[in-house]
């Protein structure tokens, strides 16, 4: 957004720089991008100064040259050699300076410099109006009036203030979204005015008056939701033609090309106030008749930009008694618009709900200056001011007069925002205490009033226009924006603070973290279509949840339902990848799966659910001469899951058989009586179906249930001064025992002194006999409390076996 220095100072007085402007702004949120100079004239008549000719007299070597010595308010006069024949003394004239650039009317610039005519010295020029391009006449030089406004400017004023074409400056600010209410050059001196502490500068609106009603309109709003306020006014009897220089001016110093003097008083007040307005040709609306409602869809529409468009039945238009005539806050029609023959308009000033205009604007792709305010909500309670202010322009550049009485219709005021505030939450999240009475002179510089102030806190009225200050943090950030960001000291410990509730675990941060634990251990992230073939959910029927979730108009029979696991997934990319000779490979995959089921109400409920999966395939390193390649075996993919549960510090859990449906072996981990992760080798009749014949170990976790179980809880315990002991037994015992039974067995019989346990041998054999197997365990003692004595050891080692032998039967082989 740009916006003019000079037309900042209509509000607000500046004695600012526009750099210093720039750097306060800045400061309060509405950062400043550039400024740029902008010049009423080429040049700026930069070097171009007020002088007075003191003594004239022909030059002795030439007819048509005199000698001049002119007084432009430096210690000497200059002498000057003059060509003009209207040059004399006593005048006020317009000099040029040594130095100086000059763009003419035609021709290329060119530089004043030290010359010598005909031999006489010459330091200037005395400048008539094409020469410094403000005119066409070379007649002779421009001669002031002495008794004019110029009388009051001593000699060396620079010329463009005398004819008040001094140069202004396009600050060009980077407007957030949220920042509506700076959308134009009052808005923006809101916030100069909170900050300097200087009052504003008003237009004022006294003069409009209602000079007949001969031309009175019937004015309905049919859909008051996407259109809660709208007013309007007609004036009579204009002219329309160029605009003034200084209308012309203000447009072109912010980028916009004037168009006629109706048009342009609308556009600067577009700028000027923030509310945008329109103007039909009063002659053009049929039945004198205007209407805000919706059309059917598909009604034919041409806008200004001569496109036909067809509208939705959402659209919101202005419309007369037989026709539209402008879509609401985006784009005019092409012909109810101003023109050359326009003698009489209708002026709406309205307000449209931010929903609606968005809506429109995106569905045909249409972004204007007034769409941009209106979808982004402007202030409700400005339309009839601004109505006025462009009338009395209007009557300004154009003539005519005022030929109704203005029409508002507001049937459901828009009411402030009501945000209760605490003072200890001010403190808490600026980071220091700010007196009260400061906090609320910036608040009520903001025009947000403060109500039943209490010794804790207050309650802000925020006018509707403030559309970004809804919440108590957003109030807080309105008072450190005006105090100063940089009036707040840094402490020596950075922190920050919030009023809001985050969640504890993020899922996207864990699923970042999970990523990087693959990656780092060797796996590739795969990313694969949630589509899957009918034949895939069938072969595993028996372990879905559900139904299948069915596409009503699939692309093929092969992608035609939602899968419902990521093992058919994974497999698909192995044999891509086996296919390429890529034999040796570790993947994971974070994806949805999908599923409906019948509740008793006879309806369906659809159920989507996130997973991670891993698959491993080939050998567990590459070949190398240092050792033999060995296959990936099961325990390769539980080191894998295991440190997954690890990240999210998951240490106790139960374990099962996996589902044979979809492994051959394997293992469920149950947390909570529910499953968290199925791993193992996959059944060879679903790795067939993907014409896959290697075998695949592969691991699925439920990543909803694994996320409840995250614990950002870390305990650091001191390393034990006290050292461990190990002892070891060999366990004969039935096939059918598991070592989790062991584990889980030694931890309920020794729970203060147990440490670890760990098998370090399997053995089967026919002295054993049938049904036997034997297991070498290990045993980590110690107290963190005191060396371990014999005796200790020695009864602890006999519960364990006691335990052992009664439990689960085993015979302990000494």
């Amino acid at each position: 957004m740009e916006v003019s220095y000079k037309w900042l100072q209509e509000f607000i007085e500046l004695p600012e720089s526009p750099e210093e402007v720039g750097k306060l702004l800045t400061a309060t949120g509405l950062e400043v991008e550039g400024i740029e100079k902008i010049d009423a004239v080429p040049g700026g008549l930069a070097g171009v100064v007020i002088g007075e000719v003191l003594t004239c007299a022909k030059h002795p070597d030439a007819d048509k040259l005199s000698l001049t010595t002119v007084d432009v308010g430096a210690e000497q006069p200059l002498p000057i050699v003059c060509g003009a024949p209207n040059v004399a003394a006593g005048q006020k004239v317009v000099v040029a300076l040594v130095g100086a650039t000059l763009h003419p009317s035609s021709g290329e610039p060119f530089q004043i410099k030290k010359a010598k005519i005909r031999g006489a010295a010459s330091e200037g020029m005395i400048c008539a109006e094409d020469e410094i391009g403000l005119g066409t006449s070379h007649a002779g030089i421009i001669v002031l009036d002495p008794n004019g406004p110029v009388s009051q400017l001593p000699n060396g004023t620079p010329a463009a203030r005398y004819f008040n074409l001094e140069s202004d400056y396009q600050i060009a600010i980077g407007l957030t979204p949220n920042r509506i209410d700076a959308a134009s050059h009052y808005g923006t001196a809101r916030d100069l005015k909170a900050v300097l502490k200087r009052p504003l500068r008003l237009p004022v609106v006294d003069a409009f008056a209602v000079a007949n009603t001969d031309l009175t309109l019937d004015v309905r709003v049919e859909d008051t939701t996407a259109c809660p306020r709208y007013t309007g006014v007609t004036l009579s009897g204009l002219t329309v033609g160029e605009s003034p220089d200084w209308l012309k001016q203000r447009l072109l110093s912010i980028g916009l090309n004037p168009i006629n003097n109706i048009v342009d008083v609308t556009n600067y007040v577009c700028h000027d106030l923030g509310q945008p307005l329109h103007a039909f040709d009063a002659d053009k609306i049929a039945g004198r008749q205007v209407i805000v409602k919706t059309l059917p869809e598909g009604t034919p529409f041409v806008t200004l930009d001569g496109v036909e468009r067809k509208l939705t039945a959402t659209d919101l238009m202005i419309c007369d008694a037989e026709k539209p005539m402008c879509i609401a806050g985006v784009f005019g029609g092409q012909y109810s618009g101003v023109s050359a023959q326009t003698t009489s308009i209708f002026l709406e000033s309205a307000y449209f709900s931010p929903t609606s205009v968005r809506k429109t604007a995106q569905h045909h792709g249409l972004k204007t200056d007034a769409s941009f305010r209106f979808e982004r909500g402007i202030d409700p309670n400005i339309t009839v001011f601004a109505l006025k202010r462009a009338a009395l322009l209007i009557q300004q550049v154009a003539g005519g007069v005022v030929s109704s009485e203005v029409t508002d219709l507001y049937p459901a005021p828009i009411e402030p925002f009501q945000v209760p505030v605490r003072y200890r939450n001010i403190d808490r999240l600026i980071g220091i205490k700010i007196d009260h009475p400061e906090i609320h002179r910036i608040l009520e510089a903001l025009d947000i009033q403060a109500e039943e102030k209490t010794a804790e806190g207050f309650l802000a009225i925020v006018p509707p226009y403030r559309v970004d200050v809804t919440r108590e943090a957003d109030v807080i950030e309105e008072i450190l924006r005006i105090y100063g960001l940089d009036n707040v000291p840094l402490s020596v410990n950075l922190a920050a603070d919030s009023l809001s509730e985050f969640p504890k675990t993020d899922p996207d941060q864990w699923q970042s973290r999970v990523g990087q634990l693959m990656a780092a251990n060797g796996f590739y992230e795969i990313l694969t279509l949630s589509l899957t073939r009918p034949a895939y959910n069938d072969a595993i029927r028996s372990s879905l949840p559900g139904e299948d979730v069915t596409l009503l108009n699939p692309l093929s029979e092969e992608l035609s339902v939602m899968r419902q696991t990521l093992l058919f997934s994974a497999l698909e990319t192995l044999l891509y990848n086996l296919n390429r000779r890529q034999k040796d490979l570790k993947t994971f995959e974070f994806g949805k799966v999908y599923h409906k089921v019948k509740l008793e109400d006879s309806t369906t409920k659809y159920v989507e659910r996130m997973r991670m999966s891993l698959a491993i395939i080939g050998n567990q390193q590459p070949e190398s001469w240092l050792q033999k390649s060995q296959p990936v075996a099961f325990h390769d993919l539980a080191t894998a899951v295991q440190r997954v549960l690890n990240l999210f510090r998951v240490k106790a859990y139960d374990t099962q058989p996996a589902d044979p449906t979809l492994f051959q072996y394997g293992l469920t981990y149950v947390v909570n009586k529910k499953p968290l992760v199925s791993l193992g080798l996959v059944n060879p009749k679903l790795t067939k179906l993907v014409d896959l014949k290697q075998p695949v170990f592969y691991a699925d976790f439920d990543w909803q249930a694994l996320l409840k179980l995250a614990s950002p809880k870390v305990r650091y315990e001191e390393v034990s001064r006290f050292p461990e002991v190990r002892r070891d037994l060999s366990l004969v015992l039935d096939k059918a025992v598991s070592f989790e039974q062991i584990s889980k067995l030694a931890r309920q019989t020794e729970r203060k002194l147990l440490r670890s346990l760990n098998v370090f041998d399997v053995y089967e054999g026919e002295n054993l006999g049938a049904d036997k197997k034997a297991y070498s365990v290990s045993f980590m003692l110690q107290d963190t409390a005191q060396t371990l004595t014999d005796v200790t050891i020695d009864k602890t080692m006999q519960r364990l076996m006691t335990a052992f032998e009664q439990e689960l039967g085993a015979v302990i082989r000494k």
